[in-house]
C-alpha cells in the first residue's frame, strides 16, 4: 500500500529537510521578500540542495530516473491487437446455416446486433475471436462463436445456437452462459442459469466446470407460484 515505503527521518536537519518547512511558516512575516526567498530556496532543494545543477554529464542515477516504458514482447503474453469484421465470418461460415445468416440484420442503420471479444484461447499466434449474435429488441443471445486463425484463415472451432446463451473469455477460458427459462417465464427474469466452462485441449474445446445458478422469484416481475418447472433443453 502508499505509504509503507515513505521515510521518517525526524532527525534530518538537511535543506530540504523538516528546517525548510520550519523556515516556509516563518515567511509569513517577511511578506514579498520572503517569498522570493522561498521560490529561490525551493529551487535549490530540486537541484540537490546546491543552489544550482552542476555541469556536465548527468550521474547514472540522474539518467535511469526517467525509465522508458517497455514495448510489448512474445514473453510478455500480449498478443498484436488485430480486428476482424465480424459480420464478414458469419456469413461466410459454412457451419451456420443460411436462416440465421438471413436473420442478421443491422438493428439501426449499419449497426449490427454482434459483441466480439479478442483473447487467448487456443494458444494461437493470432488473438482469437469470440461473436455473440443477439437480437435486436431484448438483447437476448441467440448464437455464440468461436474463431481460430489457421493458416491465415478464420476457422470456427466452437459454436452454440442455444436460445439465451452468451459466451465470454476469462483468463484463457470460455465462458458460456445459458439462460435457463421455466414456462411461462418472461424473456427478461429466467429461473436460473448454466455457466459453462470450455478450455481448449489439443484441436477442440472441452468442458471443464459446470454451474448452475437459481435465481430468487421473489425479486423483480418474475415471481411465479409455487417452484419453477425447469424443461429439458433438448441438448
Amino acid at each position: 500500500m502508499r505509504g509503507l515505503g515513505a521515510r521518517h527521518d525526524g532527525d534530518d536537519d538537511g535543506p530540504c529537510g523538516p528546517r525548510r518547512r520550519r523556515i516556509i511558516r516563518a515567511t509569513s512575516t517577511t511578506a514579498l521578500a520572503g517569498l522570493v526567498a522561498i521560490g529561490l530556496f525551493m529551487t535549490a532543494c530540486s537541484t540537490g540542495g546546491t543552489g544550482s545543477r552542476d555541469e556536465g554529464a548527468a550521474r547514472a542515477d540522474e539518467a535511469g530516473s526517467a525509465v522508458p516504458a517497455p514495448s510489448p514482447s512474445a514473453s510478455s503474453g500480449q498478443m498484436p491487437a488485430k480486428r476482424v469484421d465480424p459480420i464478414a465470418l458469419i456469413k461466410a461460415d459454412p457451419k451456420i446455416g443460411e436462416r440465421l445468416k438471413g436473420d442478421l440484420k443491422p438493428c439501426v442503420a449499419d449497426a449490427y446486433p454482434v459483441d466480439t471479444s479478442y483473447g487467448n484461447l487456443t494458444g494461437g499466434a493470432s488473438p482469437d475471436v469470440v461473436v455473440n449474435v443477439m437480437t435486436c429488441g431484448d438483447a437476448v443471445g441467440i448464437g455464440t462463436y468461436v474463431y481460430r486463425e489457421e493458416s491465415g484463415e478464420y476457422k470456427n472451432v466452437f459454436m452454440a445456437e442455444d436460445a439465451a446463451v452468451y459466451a465470454t473469455i476469462d483468463r484463457g477460458d470460455l465462458v458460456v452462459t445459458k439462460q435457463v427459462y421455466a414456462k411461462g417465464d418472461p424473456v427478461a427474469y429466467p429461473s436460473g442459469e448454466d455457466v459453462i466452462t470450455y478450455r481448449w485441449a489439443g484441436s477442440k474445446f472441452s468442458q471443464h466446470d459446470w454451474v448452475h445458478n437459481d435465481y430468487s422469484r421473489a425479486v423483480g416481475d418474475g415471481g411465479i407460484d409455487g417452484p419453477p418447472t425447469v424443461e429439458p433443453s433438448g441438448n
